[in-house]
């Protein structure tokens, strides 16, 4: 059993598909993760192929449960609010501990013990995938369920919920490494992962620093789309300015350099290899965030990875049906 070159992505979409050659599931707020199983020990694996194994330790004794002697689990841990949303932010809060509240939702299995199943379409990985959660009843490994077709009716649902997005995939598509058109995403709300370029001082009673500044790369380009201020906790103020200290420079790592009338004149560039996760209304015409709050760090993802999310026109990439 190997892991793959790279995990299964979703292209952005403007509108989900429609038709029955479509299966669609709720989009998880968390982090992506693979789970190995080798004869009763767990490992957990980032999107990237970091082990994360010690970072989530109640879900990796849950996946050393299953009742098979080796698996390959593709899924999101999330932490799960009392409304039932998940939250990024209560995963932040979370990481690292013994939490109860972390659940680890699989929607894909790619082997089990000595079949490989990542040829197979995905609505019999998926049979396969919630005949063993169902048999071995753990309450931290969930399925995630699915509809099939109707995606402009799911979609709609699921924004109504205050749900981040839904995901749609090919019923009968194999398990294909990379970003293509077998999986898309629709979001309810905009999110895009940034890079931490800067920060400004606090002002007022706030401590520890003011707002970070963000961009995306293009080409070789760090492009700056703003000024995040708000969505921090005290904890998470102290926690960025600790990880941020030892990364300042004398040099704006953004081309070309934002005006101080954009950022402000106390400001403090970073070399950029953090990323963050940052929710906002809309992109300005100048290609600027508009109202974002910051959502967290995200340590499953590289700076250098990190370009502007477009999402394909309707049709594009839903034709086929």
């Amino acid at each position: 059993m190997r892991l793959p070159k790279q995990v299964q992505l979703a292209q952005l979409v403007a509108e989900a598909p429609d038709g029955d050659g479509w299966l669609h599931e709720q989009k998880f707020d968390g982090y992506r993760i693979l789970a190995e199983l080798e004869r009763g020990r767990a490992h957990l694996w980032s999107r990237t192929f970091r082990d994360w194994t010690e970072q989530l330790p109640a879900i990796a004794v849950a996946v050393a449960q299953l009742p098979v002697r080796r698996a390959l689990l593709d899924g999101e841990v999330a932490a799960v609010l009392p409304d039932g949303r998940t939250s990024f932010q209560a995963l932040q809060n979370a990481f690292g501990t013994a939490t109860t509240h972390l659940r680890y939702f699989v929607f894909d299995v790619l082997a089990l013990d000595d079949d490989d199943l990542a040829p197979l379409p995905l609505e019999q990985r998926k049979a396969r995938l919630q005949a063993l959660l169902e048999r071995a009843a753990i309450p931290a490994l969930r399925y995630s369920d699915h509809v099939i077709g109707g995606g402009h009716a799911f979609f709609r649902v699921a924004c109504e919920r205050g749900l981040e997005g839904i995901v749609s995939k090919r019923r009968d598509a194999p398990y294909t490494p990379g970003r293509g058109g077998a999986w898309l995403k629709t979001k309810c709300l905009l999110r895009q992962e940034l890079v931490i370029g800067g920060f400004t001082e606090p002002e007022g009673s706030r401590a520890h620093l003011g707002a970070l500044l963000v961009g995306y790369h293009d080409g070789a380009r760090l492009v700056y789309a703003g000024k995040v201020g708000t969505g921090f906790t005290q904890k998470l103020l102290a926690e960025l300015a600790h990880e941020l200290a030892p990364l300042e420079s004398v040099h704006s790592p953004f081309d070309p350099e934002p005006p101080r009338a954009w950022t402000g004149a106390r400001r403090h560039w970073v070399k950029p290899d953090l990323v963050g996760e940052v929710a906002f209304a809309e992109w300005t015409a100048d290609g600027r965030l508009r109202h974002p709050s910051f959502q967290g760090l995200r340590r499953d993802k590289r700076a250098a990875d990190v370009v502007r999310e477009r999402p394909k026109p309707a049709g594009q990439s839903s034709r086929r049906t």
